[in-house]
């Protein structure tokens, strides 16, 4: 019996030491870091001699790449249909942190930050390429015509000449299910994380503006359209197309409907896809394809007939009037109404009879000053979301 025990011992001790590193200068295996999100602008495609830019922005939980990548393509459709279709365009794509709901941290960027971001790194990359002047179209996608509505206003709102030509170059953009006056998905989407059990951050900050009726969202779109309205009234051209999806998404049904993503006076159509797929086409021969490509070929054409080689001169050696198309730049006389710009909060006169005051952003508005979430005005919060929802892209877009 005591030997039994001796040897049971001696086990245990053999146990107890087989716990330990054998060799303490073994190299630890430390797992490699997470791949940075792709954020920012990437060039997919430069032609020779381009004379205009069209930029894609995609969407909530989408991918500057993913997003826009058909089934069946290796490579995102623009950069596999658009060469031959549009030869003298640079295909730009840019891309933002926008999930609003991740296992691990999510951003906490409100939509004034993404503008901002935005603002800056496409007139950077402009302007390092010797193209602040250069024509733009954008392709914006969901959440992403809502950020490029508010950066193009905070360009035209800013007084530095190098930030304003984004607003200045802006000819056309294709709003792609974009949801002006909000998605009821957004409202849908308080279903708390321990139902779901997936989700252990969440930007709430993006999904308050996204809420239907949302006074913030609605006043982003009042400025935006009056100031489409005086660039038109200036006799500067400035394209806008509205579409929206004609399917459901599974499970969820419409994401942005007709009336949101759409609004009146401006061109409609519609895309045989639902909120997540009008952005995947696969095939030239996409009907959807075809009506976007038909509006930026007709919004580049004007751009490429006032090429240095086009269009030719007549037989007198004069070009014909009626081929020039708009000057590639026109600056504007800053006519905004409030007492601050959109966005920006810069002074300006106020003529108007209705003023709220405070720090924060500010959007101008018809009759007035609406202030977004901080300051003397009314503060609007929308409700708690905790659930996993994409807006702008699939799980396939991750």
């Amino acid at each position: 019996m005591k030997k039994f025990r001796q040897v049971l011992h001696r086990k245990k001790q053999s146990k107890e030491i087989s716990l330990e590193p054998r060799n303490e200068s073994a190299p630890v295996t430390i797992p490699p870091p997470q791949d940075s999100f792709p954020d920012g602008v990437k060039v997919w495609y430069t032609p020779d001699d381009a004379t205009v830019d069209i930029c894609f922005v995609h969407g909530l939980s989408g991918n500057r790449d993913k997003s826009w990548r058909g089934e069946g393509l290796s490579t995102p459709w623009p950069v596999a249909f658009l060469p031959s279709k549009t030869p003298k365009a640079r295909l730009l794509t840019y891309g933002y942190d926008a999930y609003t709901v991740r296992r691990t941290v999510a951003s906490s960027n409100r939509l004034i930050d993404h503008a901002s971001n935005m603002l800056t790194d496409l007139t950077a990359v402009r302007s390092s390429d010797d193209a602040t002047a250069r024509p733009l179209i954008f392709v914006a996608h969901s959440f992403g015509g809502i950020v490029c509505k508010a950066a193009i206003i905070k360009s035209r709102n800013n007084p530095e000449p190098h930030l304003r030509s984004i607003f200045e170059c802006t000819r056309g953009i294709a709003f792609m299910g974009t949801p002006h006056r909000g998605s009821w998905l957004a409202d849908w989407a308080r279903i708390p994380a321990h139902v779901l059990g997936q989700v252990k951050s969440t930007n709430y900050y993006l999904l308050d503006v996204l809420q239907t009726n949302n006074q913030y969202l609605e006043s982003i779109q009042e400025g935006f359209l009056l100031m489409v309205r005086q660039v038109r009234e200036s006799g500067r051209d400035l394209q806008i197309t509205c579409f929206f999806e004609e399917l459901p998404m599974p499970r969820y049904g419409s994401i942005v409907n007709k009336d949101s993503a759409t609004f009146e006076g401006y061109n409609i159509a519609s895309i045989h896809a639902n909120h997540s797929s009008m952005v995947k086409f696969g095939s030239e021969e996409n009907n959807g394809f075809k009506r976007l490509l038909g509006e930026l070929v007709r919004w580049e054409k004007p751009q490429r007939a006032s090429s240095p080689d086009l269009p030719k001169p007549d037989e007198t050696g004069m070009i014909p009037a009626a081929t020039l198309g708009p000057p590639a730049s026109v600056t504007l006389k800053d006519t905004s109404i409030g007492s601050k710009d959109e966005i920006t909060g810069e002074s300006k006169p106020d003529p108007s009879s209705f003023h709220q005051s405070g720090s924060g952003h500010h959007f101008n508005v018809i009759g007035g000053t609406q202030n977004n979430n901080i300051g003397s005005g009314q503060q609007f919060f929308g409700g708690n979301f905790n659930g996993p929802v994409s807006f702008g892209g699939s799980s396939s877009d991750k």
